[in-house]
């Protein structure tokens, strides 16, 4: 993935009004805290103190040097004590990086038998993360709040879980995704404007010929292919079916061509997402099957009939979820029965021979899916701008073998259940390209989008 080992800058506020010995006590509590986040374990990313910010000047110069820093992903605060948050509106305004504040207290409990007016004075966490939290609102940061204690394995899990995301939305700005022909004719849901998806969500879509792209595949050795075919046979087992030796094997290596065609040509010009169109081969002896997903399990994303909204959702969930279990899909077709209600998903079920696209019928991985709960969601264009649309799915394998369609499979139920699930996304104007994660979490969909500014209609 070569996503960077990003940081997260993390300050305390306070003001001079306790004294010098007080604020030396807030820095030693809150720096105890940054150490053992790191040392938990439980943390993705380094948490790295900064020190306990008393003035608007202070806050406004630490706010920029995040801005301009590229190691820094984003900023946790914290407030130990009462932080007059007038000194938070000008540096937070400037503030262009996830902001996360975490509500809690230093100590997890009152300590009855000791408790003194010192003591609130210094512990005033409810107090001054309550003023804190008005001036966000007001400024609209559409910042996360953690509320707990720091030490609380569910409170770790919940700064991890935003870690990620925030990691996500750096590196959004950073996904390049190319064309290789345009969408599918005639389709609505595919279409979009890339202008407004750079504005928003960072992403530069580009496009090249398929010409362009086919002398990168023609040009690949034979020895690059032999040594692709053999680590593909030590992963994978090797099933020639009704085709002859000799079909078989050039159809496998034919496609290890395509992708490694397609990952030099992406890899030297800067792309982490790409498309492809049955409707545009020329000069392809097959649609790419095996190398798109084999490209999806290296991290491109990746994106069917030409859909590069769906390319760019599927790289960028890819990134949060650290590439596992997180994948392009498409809705295809339902099991209607009482207790039985399921979509059967699939992604590449172009490469099934059904004569779409008038070529070769290509080599492709079989598999039917895995078990568990997941997010499901796609990216819709409206008049108004986007809208991130999904819902939580309860994930299922087949009843049943089914030897006549080989590809690769997932079931899934909406977890409100089918009937509702599918009514509401159909109203929301959600597509037939999805992104299934099994590693990611509802919360952090909301989060991640918060950030970039997108409408989210989740569906729960």
């Amino acid at each position: 993935m070569d996503i960077k080992n990003y940081e997260f800058w993390f300050v305390t506020g306070s003001q001079f009004l306790y004294g010098e010995e007080q604020l030396k006590s807030v820095a030693a509590d809150a720096e105890d805290i940054v150490n053992k986040l790191n040392e938990s374990g439980k943390l993705p990313y380094k948490v790295v103190f900064k020190g306990v910010m008393t003035t608007a000047e202070r806050i406004t110069k630490f706010m920029k040097e995040a801005n301009y820093n590229d190691n820094v992903a984003g900023i946790m605060t914290w407030m130990h004590t009462f932080s007059p948050e007038k000194n938070w509106i000008r540096g937070t305004k400037l503030l262009q990086k996830p902001l996360l504040h975490l509500a809690t207290q230093y100590l997890n409990k009152i300590p009855y038998d000791t408790i003194d007016f010192d003591y609130m004075n210094l512990n005033q966490s409810a107090h001054g993360d309550r003023e804190y939290a008005y001036i966000n609102a007001r400024l609209q940061k559409h910042n996360k709040i953690v509320y707990g204690f720091w030490g609380d394995e569910e409170v770790q899990e919940e700064i991890a879980d935003w870690q990620n995301v925030a990691v996500a939305y750096n590196e959004s700005f950073n996904i390049k995704i190319v064309r290789f022909g345009d969408t599918m004719r005639n389709v609505a849901v595919t279409e979009g404007d890339k202008v407004e998806a750079q504005m928003f969500l960072g992403w530069t879509v580009d496009y090249w010929p398929v010409s362009d792209l086919v002398e990168y595949i023609n040009g690949i050795s034979e020895e690059e292919i032999d040594a692709a075919y053999k680590d593909l046979a030590s992963r994978y087992e090797m099933v020639q079916g009704d085709n002859t030796k000799e079909h078989y094997e050039h159809s496998v290596r034919y496609q290890l061509r395509e992708y490694l065609g397609l990952k030099k040509f992406m890899d030297e010009k800067g792309y982490t997402g790409f498309t492809t169109n049955f409707e545009d081969l020329h000069g392809l002896e097959e649609l790419p099957g095996l190398a798109a997903q084999l490209l999806m399990r290296d991290g491109y994303g990746f994106g069917a009939e030409g859909d590069w909204k769906s390319a760019g959702m599927d790289r960028l969930l890819k990134i949060a979820a650290d590439n596992v279990a997180t994948a392009f899909m498409e809705d295809y077709t339902l099991d209607l029965r009482p207790g039985h209600q399921a979509i059967l998903g699939s992604h590449m079920l172009e490469v099934h021979p059904l004569d779409i696209g008038g070529k070769d019928d290509p080599a492709r991985l079989v598999f039917t899916g895995r078990e568990g709960k997941a997010v499901d969601v796609t990216l819709s264009y409206f008049n108004d701008g986007y809208k991130v649309i999904g819902y939580s799915v309860d994930c299922h394998k087949p009843e049943a073998e089914t030897p006549h369609l080989p590809v690769a499979k997932q079931l899934w139920t909406p977890t409100v259940g089918l009937k509702e699930g599918a009514e509401r996304w159909m109203h929301a104007g959600g597509g037939h390209h999805t992104i299934l994660s099994f590693s990611l979490k509802p919360q952090q969909i909301k989060d991640l989008f918060g950030m970039l500014d997108v409408k989210v209609d989740f569906i729960e």
